[in-house]
């Protein structure tokens, strides 16, 4: 059990990203390697799921890209994660909002928490 541990210490980046819940738009600077070049892509989507714990943790982002819902599932302590910021706090009644995946338009805005 002790060698998981170390593995584990071992490959955690130690970023530290700001809190974040289910409903909050949330912006991923993300890092993507094609061919030998790499660059930041930006992903911006409302976090509709958190899972897991710990080193483990992981959280689904879910946007729109032309008409068509696109979802991605990002690990916390992913060494590819530039930055995490949050745009804006969404205020829900679920901790896992897949309902979102069957509303479109106005039907799927989410209200936001005062700060």
């Amino acid at each position: 059990m002790d060698l998981i541990k170390i593995a584990e210490e071992a490959f955690a980046t130690g970023k530290e990203h700001p809190s974040f819940r289910s409903g909050d738009t949330v912006t991923i600077a993300y890092r993507i390697k094609e061919g030998n070049k790499e660059r930041i892509q930006q992903y911006r989507g409302v976090v509709i799921r958190i899972s897991g714990h710990g080193t483990k943790k992981h959280f689904t982002v879910r946007k729109m890209s032309d008409n068509v819902g696109v979802e991605r599932i990002f690990p916390i302590e992913s060494p590819f994660i530039e930055s995490i910021t949050v745009n804006k706090y969404g205020k829900v009644r679920r901790a896992k909002l897949y309902y979102l995946r069957n509303l479109t338009g106005k039907k799927a805005r989410i209200k936001e928490r005062r700060m």
